[in-house]
C-alpha cells in the first residue's frame, strides 16, 4: 500500500497539488488523470518515491511492514516517456543488463520478452536504430515485466501504433492484475481498465 496523508508539491511557489490524501492499495488499476501540464507525472514521480513531496507524508507499506524511503526503488517499476534507454545496446544486452539491477518475473526471460513485445528480429539490434514505437516497446516491457509490487506508467502509448496498443493492453491483462498499477495520462485508450479515477485538478490550489 501506498498512502499518502496531506501530501503537496510545489515548484518554486507554484503548488502543483496540495491537500492529497490518498491510498493505492495491491491488487488495484488507478488512473491519474488531468490536462497537459496538471501535474500527473509530477504526482506519479512523487509516489513512486523519486520525487520528495515538499509537505504531508508518504508511506509505504510492503508486507504489512513499513518500507524505508531508500529502500522503496526494489519494488517499484516505472515507464515515462523522459526516461530513457542504454542505446549503445543491443535489445538482448539491454534487457540483459537491466536485470542486473532488477530481476524480471519468474518464468520470464530477456528472450521470452523480446518475443513477447514482437522484436525477435531485432534482438541483435543496437537500440539506436530503432523507431521511437519500438523504443516504447522495449520501456514497458522492463517496466511491467520486473519482479515488483508496484507498476507506474506514464503515457505508456506514447509512440505505439494500433498493434502496439494492443500489446500494451495485453501486458496489463496478462501480468498486472496481482499488483498495484497507476496509469498517468489523459488518453482513455490508455486507462480505461483501471478501477479508479483521480484527476489531479481537485487538487489544485484555488
Amino acid at each position: 500500500m501506498i498512502c499518502l496523508s496531506d501530501a503537496g508539491k510545489r515548484y518554486n511557489r507554484e503548488w502543483i497539488f496540495r491537500h492529497f490524501n490518498y491510498n493505492f492499495e495491491l491488487g488495484q488499476s488507478y488512473a491519474i488523470t488531468g490536462p497537459n501540464g496538471s501535474g500527473k507525472s509530477t504526482l506519479l514521480q512523487v509516489v513512486s518515491g523519486s520525487m520528495y513531496a515538499n509537505e504531508g507524508k508518504i508511506q509505504f507499506t510492503i508486507n504489512n511492514k513499513v518500507c524505508a524511503d531508500e529502500n522503496v526503488y526494489k519494488h517499484v517499476s516505472i515507464c515515462a516517456p523522459y526516461l530513457e534507454v542504454i542505446e549503445e545496446m543491443t535489445l538482448t544486452e539491454f534487457l540483459d543488463f537491466h536485470q542486473g539491477f532488477k530481476s524480471f518475473i519468474p518464468g520470464m526471460s530477456s528472450d521470452k520478452a523480446i518475443s513477447i513485445i514482437g522484436l525477435e528480429k531485432a534482438r541483435n539490434k543496437q537500440i539506436r536504430y530503432f523507431s521511437s514505437g519500438m523504443k516504447q516497446r522495449i520501456k514497458l516491457a522492463q517496466c511491467v515485466f520486473s519482479d515488483t509490487a508496484i507498476v507506474l506508467l506514464d503515457e505508456p502509448c506514447t509512440n505505439l501504433d494500433k498493434e502496439g496498443i494492443d500489446m500494451y493492453h495485453s501486458l496489463v491483462t496478462d501480468y498486472c492484475n496481482d499488483r498495484l498499477l497507476i496509469v498517468s495520462s489523459n488518453d482513455e485508450v490508455e486507462y480505461k481498465f483501471c478501477n479508479h479515477l483521480i484527476n489531479i485538478s481537485n487538487y489544485k490550489i484555488r
